[in-house]
């Protein structure tokens, strides 16, 4: 062992306690690596910091700007509605949808961001279904460990091992080199979870970690609104066709608080905000509070309106446009001594008072003509844009609560058809392979940027940037152990522990290895760390390196066995209502069966010999 090797190890070690022990912050961990190792003169500087400049790290950045995309248009979202609209009352058909709707948005965009917005969707269901939401986190959590190994773009470690192929001259991956696999622990992830799911309960007493916070279902029925919404589609000979709101005195001559206005476009309707220059057309669909339903039948009838359903209580179907709010009058408002009627909220403030509450107590009758005081708790329904305005007008009134709806609100709804275009021309173009994957990416970053599916904040706020100098950090760390002699010590422990085990059961060695490593540190600086040993022991066999580099890619994601071994698990501990040892225990068969299935097929696809 030379000093070189000596200094290396010793500089890995040390490196290795301080992910543990998650002290300092792993990214400040990868910058102490980039520092030590010219100072130890293991490298040069420019070598140490090579790794900002690798293709990889700017294609992992370049798709988390484009899953935030199909995040702020909403995608997630509509998935997850549709998701529990087909799921039904069947727990088990919500387990198996539940899984194979996380892997297929996972293998395109951040697990952890698709685990984070499904965990609301999840707690929502439980609750609905009656059931602990333990039974249902742990499958959201392996569906999105798995979602890693469906595709190239899965996850890091993929691209970590792809990168290192292709340094060693070899062919890298196509984008669906990874599917077989994927799909075939996917299927073995379902089945599993169908049969463990009654241990997946947790700790039945605890209590929630998180209050939440109330949502629109809670104001709904605070303030009895469950049936005062009304839907009505502006007929051909309507007198409201071409008419302007503020001529038509709706609230005054029909009882009719008009909350929003739903108009047809090219790929879906567009809710306006009604204001009083706003000119109905004959096509449009009105979102209507009524304070009596007799009003809404006699404003139908003398308004030649057509009667359109309402799913769900009030405007609950369009909760990711049209929401709510309470906010109260504080002492100094204008808004003291005089009605609703008079203050003209949708005028000035967009949104249009549907409840007040007085003394604790929500009034039935007369609200907009009550003569508002102190203290009065008003509830306002309008577009989300108008409802965060509300929170800069102190001085009239302050905003006492938001619903938990509100954190899921996708900012660019109506550009989702393009986020799904933008998507397509991306995997399109990394499937083909008419250009480098990093440019494929980063053209679908400018897609979603052009068609206003993200903004620059949006966009930079998206990406994680501690995995990003994690991964430009540890990279030098394999260079160092090559040149150094270390990868080759390794390969040479490697074959002297498993012998005359074979191709196969050097598969098996480097994947327990990997996965033993990936327990205590994150996939991605594992990666990193075990590709170099993994194609170096295959070159020493003499066999293709591709089932090698695509074990270590796959026991990287295989992060089953503790609630650290990934953010994934840490997402779903509270809301499952999980301890250490439910993962040790659900996770640590389920990461055997994956070995073996590694081990089956991937000397199927890529043989070794």
């Amino acid at each position: 062992m030379n000093a070189d090797l000596i200094k290396v190890l010793f500089a890995l070690a040390v490196c290795v306690v301080m992910l543990v022990r998650d002290k300092p912050r792993m990214d400040v961990v990868a910058l102490l690596v980039m520092i030590a190792l010219p100072l130890m003169g293991l490298m040069t500087v420019p070598e140490a910091f090579a790794g900002f400049g690798d293709p990889s790290v700017i294609l992992i950045a370049a798709l988390f700007v484009v899953g935030e995309g199909l995040v702020r248009t909403g995608v997630t979202y509509q998935v997850g509605e549709w998701l529990l609209k087909k799921a039904g009352s069947s727990e088990s058909r919500l387990l198996i949808l539940l899984m194979l709707v996380v892997a297929g948005l996972g293998a395109v965009m951040s697990s952890t961001g698709v685990v984070a917005v499904f965990i609301p969707v999840v707690l929502g269901v439980s609750r609905k279904l009656k059931i602990h939401p333990g039974r249902l986190m742990m499958p959201l959590c392996f569906a999105g460990l798995t979602s890693g190994m469906m595709t190239l773009v899965g996850t890091p470690p993929n691209l970590v091992v792809d990168a290192a192929l292709k340094q060693r001259g070899h062919d890298g991956f196509s984008f669906f080199a990874f599917t077989p696999v994927g799909l075939s622990v996917l299927g073995l992830g379902v089945g599993y979870m169908l049969l463990v799911r009654r241990w997946l309960v947790g700790d039945q007493n605890a209590a929630a970690t998180v209050i939440s916070r109330r949502g629109l279902s809670h104001f709904i029925e605070e303030y009895q609104l469950q049936n005062r919404g009304c839907r009505f589609r502006v007929s051909v000979g309507s007198p409201l066709a071409g008419a302007k709101l503020e001529t038509l005195n709706l609230r005054q001559t029909h009882g009719a608080n008009l909350i929003s206005v739903e108009r047809p476009g090219r790929f879906r309707s567009e809710l306006l905000q009604p204001a009083g220059k706003t000119v109905l057309r004959e096509g449009d669909v009105l979102l209507v509070d009524f304070f009596a339903a007799h009003n809404a039948m006699e404003f139908g009838v003398k308004m030649g309106l057509k009667r359109m359903p309402l799913r769900g209580h009030y405007f609950m179907e369009r909760l990711n446009e049209v929401g709510m709010a309470e906010v109260a009058v504080p002492p100094e408002s204008s808004l003291i001594g005089k009605t609703v009627l008079g203050q003209h909220f949708r005028t000035q403030h967009g949104v249009s008072v549907v409840g007040l509450r007085r003394n604790g107590a929500a009034l039935r009758t007369g609200i907009l003509e009550e003569k508002l005081k102190m203290g009065d708790v008003l509830l306002v329904a309008g577009p989300w844009k108008a409802i965060q305005k509300l929170r800069g007008q102190i001085q009239n009134f302050l905003v006492l609560s938001l619903p938990a709806e509100m954190d899921e609100v996708a900012p660019a709804a109506s550009r989702a058809p393009y986020a799904l275009v933008v998507l397509g021309i991306m995997m399109a173009l990394m499937i083909a392979g008419a250009v480098p994957n990093v440019t494929a990416a980063l053209i679908a970053c400018l897609l979603m940027g052009a068609f206003g599916c993200v903004d620059f904040k949006s966009a930079y706020r998206s990406i994680h940037w501690q995995s990003l100098v994690l991964i430009a950090g540890m990279m030098p760390f394999a260079r160092a152990l090559e040149t150094s002699g270390g990868v080759e010590m390794a390969v040479n422990g490697l074959t002297t522990v498993l012998g005359d085990a074979g191709p196969r059961g050097m598969l098996a060695g480097v994947f327990a290895l990997t996965a033993m490593i990936g327990l205590f540190i994150s996939n991605t600086a594992t990666a990193v760390l075990m590709t170099p040993i993994a194609l170096g022991l295959a070159e020493k066999l003499k066999v293709a390196p591709h089932a090698f580099g695509m074990t270590v890619a796959i026991a990287a994601s295989a992060a089953f066995m503790t609630p650290v071994s990934s953010p994934v698990n840490t997402l779903v501990m509270a809301p499952g209502r999980y301890r250490f040892g439910d993962f040790v225990r659900v996770g640590v068969p389920f990461a055997l069966l994956v070995l073996l299935v590694t081990v089956l097929v991937v000397p199927w696809l890529f043989p070794v010999r």
